[in-house]
């Protein structure tokens, strides 16, 4: 879920972009949190995802393969990252969230049975859970398509931060804004979602476009460094901690300009928490992160995808055949772009 930032961004530090505004630009994605939004969105009317012949859910890799058609077609080179082993502080929070994912999915149940159909499609995406062969069909898919992947040790989040913050990507992508307190220099928004969207419970469609944040800009339309903003997100709550009943963003900034960490405005509050606070800090400014990865885009191999996706899976072999002609035609047409831009320069 991440902190809660939206309420005091500066507008100056959010730019929104077109995809074709990042042609050229390699991103490092958070691939958990990409996988759970499309797990989260691409359900039917009933709320059910989508799966194959089997009864297992593939609405990971139809959000997964026909996304990343996009960014490869706009000449954006994705690399994913994915969690490996959360730190000890985020367990707590993690089995809060798998019982709030089991009230959801007894919910869902209840409304399915009633014929509450937008109340059922509204718990079924709260009941969202990303399991293990998920992940690992991903991952096959990421390789049949060419796409790098790196394992992190810890927070796949973190890593992500870390390669942009290394100049390995441009940028990092993530609905969650802890990318920043990881230290990404850019945050781009959106990029699992970018296109027509259904309201939710209504009638009315929105169009969503990407969203650049730079974390310079918001540091400085703050007036705060990214240590401070560490002490904000403390009091607000992250992973690791739920932070303090009756502070929001807001209200956490203000305390933060005037007692300059979490440690003064608990104090100057009179309040105390039940968490080591330095621990919290650590895992934003050092966190565990793999330095050795190499990232190499490769072309794709048609006939692995059309066998992971078709014959196993039981996606529609016209309309992948046909999204792969596409891909291949797009690129062809950049190549051939980029081989008399070069001709003419020359």
């Amino acid at each position: 879920m991440g902190v809660k930032l939206t309420d005091i961004i500066p507008p100056q530090a959010v730019e929104v972009l077109s995809l074709r505004q990042l042609s050229g630009r390699s991103i490092s994605i958070d691939g958990y949190n990409m996988l759970y939004q499309f797990l989260s969105i691409i359900r039917g009317p009933d709320g059910r995802p989508l799966q194959d012949r089997r009864g297992r859910v593939t609405s990971h890799l139809s959000g997964l393969f026909f996304r990343n058609a996009n960014l490869l077609k706009e000449g954006i080179r994705p690399v994913y990252v994915f969690d490996g082993q959360p730190p000890e502080m985020k367990r707590a929070i993690l089995r809060k969230r798998i019982a709030l994912r089991e009230k959801a999915r007894r919910l869902y149940s209840e409304a399915l049975a009633a014929g509450e159909v937008e109340e059922a499609r509204k718990y079924a995406a709260q009941s969202t859970t990303l399991e293990s062969y998920m992940v690992e069909t991903a991952t096959k898919l990421l390789e049949a398509t060419g796409i790098p992947y790196v394992i992190a040790p810890s927070e796949g989040e973190a890593q992500a931060a870390y390669m942009a913050l290394r100049g390995d990507t441009w940028a990092s992508a993530s609905q969650d804004y802890d990318s920043i307190l990881f230290g990404t220099p850019r945050l781009v928004r959106n990029l699992s979602i970018v296109g027509r969207r259904k309201l939710p419970g209504q009638s009315q469609y929105i169009s969503i476009e990407p969203e650049l944040i730079t974390s310079e800009k918001l540091l400085s339309g703050l007036g705060i460094g990214r240590k401070e903003l560490i002490e904000m997100a403390i009091l607000i709550g992250t992973d690791y901690f739920e932070g303090v009943k009756g502070i929001g963003p807001k209200k956490a900034y203000q305390l933060i300009k005037t007692h300059g960490s979490a440690d003064a405005a608990l104090n100057a509050l009179g309040k105390t928490v039940d968490v080591n606070i330095d621990a919290v800090r650590k895992l934003f400014l050092e966190p565990e992160v793999k330095t050795d990865y190499t990232l190499e885009w490769r072309d794709i191999d048609r006939e692995r995808v059309i066998r992971l996706l078709c014959d196993e899976h039981d996606f529609s072999p016209e309309r992948i055949s046909k999204e792969l002609d596409e891909i291949d035609a797009t690129l062809a047409e950049k190549r051939k772009a980029t081989s008399l831009d070069r001709w003419l320069s020359g």
